[in-house]
């Protein structure tokens, strides 16, 4: 290993520059055999990410009968904590949550919309009621059923409602 002062030039190389020449029109920088077959660059498409969409999601829960003013406040908690949520139709018994979910597909958007109601059952103090019901449809079949009159019509009254 040599020891010499930070900055010095190597030994010998005092009087020496480099200069670089053009290598010129004709010169292959990676010549290949004369035996091989030539070939295009192998190149790898990036793979965009899955665009995701917006999917209308209808849930449906039913169990015991609870009082309207509870099931009403947990209802309201879970919409204030989710902004995300268009409607909610309530009674004693039972409830509809409608609202809009972007997922790359429909089995994510059902995934996310099976846990909704167990995983803010405690935090927004919801009836211990079950899932008895979802409907996942895209944004295009949504618009389709309501323009032919079919389906629930858009959330007008957006917020929490009694049936």
């Amino acid at each position: 290993m040599r020891r010499a002062r930070p900055g010095a030039p190597p030994r010998g190389t005092a009087d020496r520059t480099l200069t670089s020449v053009g290598a010129g029109p004709d010169c292959d920088r990676n010549p290949r055999p004369a035996d091989t077959v030539r070939r295009d660059p192998v190149t790898t498409a990036r793979k965009e990410p899955p665009q995701s969409k917006l999917w209308h999601i209808t849930l449906s829960v039913s169990g015991a009968e609870a009082p309207l003013a509870e099931v009403r406040r947990g209802l309201e908690q879970l919409a204030h904590d989710h902004p995300f949520l268009l409607t909610s139709r309530y009674a004693n018994d039972h409830a509809e949550i409608r609202y809009w979910e972007e997922a790359r597909d429909l089995h994510d958007a059902a995934a996310v919309a099976l846990r909704l109601w167990g995983e803010h059952r405690s935090t927004a103090r919801l009836p211990p009621w079950a899932i008895v019901g979802l409907e996942v449809i895209d944004r295009e079949t949504y618009h389709l059923r309501v323009a032919e009159g079919y389906g629930p019509p858009p959330a007008s009254p957006v917020g929490v409602h009694p049936y």
